[in-house]
């Protein structure tokens, strides 16, 4: 592996040419991934679809109106989707990876995951038919559990970092345990709960995407003026201190904006595992340790990733469809077994 990403460091030169080459290479897999589904488009036919909507551009149309319903109302709209979540998850994990010194953190870390999880099981198991509904109570879960988190490692004296992760731990436990009682005493078909605990885009809209980008442009900013500061983050505490770095203020903007990232995205797309773990570590494969590389390069794998994993989430069981959730695990599992044991062996 290293050898593979060796040689494609030196093929590509500088770290904005691989990001240039990067960005094309993202492009085409959302081309691919317009033209592959159920229905199988014509790629000639679905790039004139698309120079349709540019504006001045009158082409004479000489395809079914299903077509371009397919594309512009289901398969755009998702792989729009699944890229922002997928550059979402990514920062995040690159963040929480260089904030919390550990490549092995993830953006589920501190207990997002759980408090979204029980705020959607709350409104599934409550009939609550408003599609609106799951991702407000997911994302306000998500940020709960954040908060109470932060709070209790506040109360310990400081924010340290250990503290926190053992904070989210206990209440991830505790948010897992309500929402698992919350099941079991609820009506016997859990198969809406179970589906968006594995994540899934069958049902994204644009608005989601726009709705999505209003959490991550802010939040991009933020960690991309802080990504020098996570390079000194690598050193102890009190040498950071000494550079003149308020720590403390420091981690909370950072915290605050990974999980408001990590609860939009979860909110929206359910709960999909390893794309904040694999993305970071592949952009760190490719251009180094520094993290004003690393955060955009984990952005556009983690982009890249998601959409590859949902089209074939939506095509290898066609006309039936996986969770999201499923495919990143079956790439993910083996990467993190991977990463373990290559630091085990560093030990």
């Amino acid at each position: 592996m290293k050898t593979l990403y060796c040689l494609l460091s030196k093929r590509v030169g500088t770290p904005s040419n691989a990001f240039l080459l990067g960005t094309v290479l993202v492009m085409c897999i959302c081309m691919l991934a317009t033209v592959i589904g159920t229905v199988t488009l014509p790629f000639s036919k679905v790039i004139l679809i698309i120079s349709s909507r540019i504006p001045f551009l009158d082409l004479t149309q000489t395809w079914p109106n299903s077509w371009e319903t397919i594309i512009w109302e289901i398969r755009i709209p998702r792989i729009c989707l699944s890229a922002i979540v997928g550059a979402s998850l990514s920062i995040s994990g690159a963040t929480y990876q260089g904030l919390f010194r550990n490549p092995l953190a993830d953006p589920y870390l501190i207990g997002v995951s759980s408090g979204a999880g029980l705020g959607a099981t709350l409104v599934l198991i409550s009939g609550v038919s408003a599609p609106a509904t799951l991702p407000i109570a997911a994302f306000i879960g998500g940020m709960t559990a954040v908060c109470a988190a932060y709070l209790v490692s506040r109360r310990a004296g400081g924010v340290p970092l250990m503290t926190i992760i053992l904070a989210g731990v206990a209440i991830s436990s505790l948010a897992g345990a309500i929402g698992a009682l919350l099941m079991i005493r609820s009506d016997p078909d859990l198969r809406p709960v179970l589906s968006w605990l594995l994540g899934g885009f069958s049902s994204a809209q644009w608005i989601h995407s726009i709705l999505m980008l209003c959490y991550l442009l802010p939040s991009i900013g933020i960690i991309s003026l802080y990504s020098r500061i996570l390079n000194v983050f690598q050193l102890p505490d009190d040498h950071v201190k000494q550079i003149g770095v308020n720590v403390e203020r420091t981690k909370l903007i950072l915290i605050a904006a990974s999980s408001l990232i990590t609860s939009a995205a979860v909110s929206f797309s359910g709960l999909i595992g390893f794309v904040g773990l694999i993305a970071p570590h592949t952009a760190r494969l490719i251009v180094g340790v520094d993290y004003r590389k690393i955060v955009p390069f984990s952005m556009l794998i983690g982009s890249g990733f998601l959409v590859i994993s949902d089209l074939a989430a939506r095509t290898l069981v066609s006309p039936g469809e996986l969770p999201v959730g499923i495919v990143t695990a079956f790439c993910g599992a083996p990467f993190f077994l991977y990463l373990l044991r290559k630091r085990q062996v560093r030990m």
